[in-house]
């Protein structure tokens, strides 16, 4: 029982950590944040692919998740990022993930796709935007 009351508040911070994280590797591939590319200290070169494309999606659709905005859409396009990361770049390499150093691109496409599936939940800019709508329209007068 107590752990269905948890369920709402796990899987809204469930949301934003991933989101946040995801966010965090996208500001340091394309902004040369927090360490930069690899630890480099510097950016991904602007246009390169397909490094430079992953991150401006980890980065924009991983901050709209952390907010839950376009939430499903969002996390849907991450977790894609990270099935084409995983197949393209990590599983020509070896099968497992732990053999192809594929473990966080698999991790995140999980991940994202799980969100996708339960939504932004009610603490989300998206179910903020749903309730104002609500209340902004007018509720049907019955015929007189």
């Amino acid at each position: 029982m107590m752990f269905e009351r948890l369920s709402v508040p796990v899987t809204t911070l469930f949301r934003v950590v991933v989101g946040l994280i995801f966010a965090v590797h996208g500001a340091a591939t394309v902004l040369g944040l927090f360490g930069g590319s690899r630890g480099t200290g510097e950016a991904v070169a602007a246009g390169t692919w397909p490094g430079w494309y992953a991150g401006v999606i980890q980065l924009v659709a991983g901050t709209l998740v952390v907010v839950g905005l376009g939430t499903r859409v969002a996390a849907l396009l991450c977790s894609g990022s990270m099935a084409y990361a995983y197949f393209v770049v990590h599983q020509p390499d070896a099968l497992a993930p732990v053999a192809n150093g594929g473990e966080s691109a698999a991790l995140f496409c999980w991940s994202f796709f799980l969100i996708a599936v339960l939504g932004p939940g009610p603490y989300s800019l998206d179910a903020l935007l749903t309730r104002r709508s609500r209340e902004s329209v007018p509720a049907l007068q019955p015929a007189a």
